[in-house]
């Protein structure tokens, strides 16, 4: 099997954004976007989707974390469609729930190459330190429009808004690492009735 691996880099002139990928690594990670809580979110998705990952990302953050946090999202979509390339063999779907205490989410995801974002997720403040939550939808939107993936994000219960958001990202991690999974059932084909994806 050919490496599955992708290395994106995207220039605007509000960010720059730097993402290395390897779907079958075993959680490295090497991560400095400048916004520690994002740091702490994309560490999920490597250690629990068993996915090496180097995000390097400066940005306008004088102004707020809103572009930083988008870009992320669009660069890493980016760099899961190169590293997953035709999908030939995957398993294609994958999901999964993740407890913290008390709280407990739902991701779900279709390698369908038709991206769209279903996100039910209510937190219970505004901000998680300085980290503002309504830019987490921001991250998975950019995410699933170019890595052209259905999501669905559902946060089933919880109290505490740090551990809502962390059963997300490891949720989606763990579901990232079923999708993307060889099926040796399947022999190489595209996993469609269409025939492609």
């Amino acid at each position: 099997m050919t490496a599955r691996t992708a290395r994106i880099s995207r220039t605007t002139l509000e960010t720059r954004i730097d993402v290395e990928i390897n779907l079958d690594g075993s959680g490295a990670r090497e991560l400095d976007t400048g916004i520690p809580f994002l740091d702490h979110m994309l560490d999920q998705i490597a250690r629990h989707g068993l996915i090496d990952l180097k995000v390097k990302a400066e940005g306008d953050r004088h102004i707020d974390d809103h572009h930083s946090v988008e870009d992320i999202g669009i660069t890493l979509g980016q760099a899961i469609a190169q590293a997953v390339g035709d999908k030939k063999g995957l398993v294609r779907y994958g999901h999964a729930y993740v407890p913290l205490d008390e709280a407990l989410s739902r991701v779900v995801i279709d390698l369908s190459g038709r991206p769209g974002l279903e996100w039910f997720v209510e937190f219970t403040r505004a901000r998680i330190g300085d980290f503002d939550v309504d830019l987490f939808r921001e991250f998975f939107q950019g995410l699933v429009n170019h890595a052209q993936m259905t999501l669905h994000v559902d946060a089933l219960r919880g109290r505490n808004s740090h551990h809502i958001a962390e059963t997300v990202f490891k949720a989606f991690g763990r579901a990232l690492r079923m999708a993307c999974t060889v099926d040796a059932r399947a022999a190489g084909a595209m996993p469609s009735t269409k025939g492609v994806l």
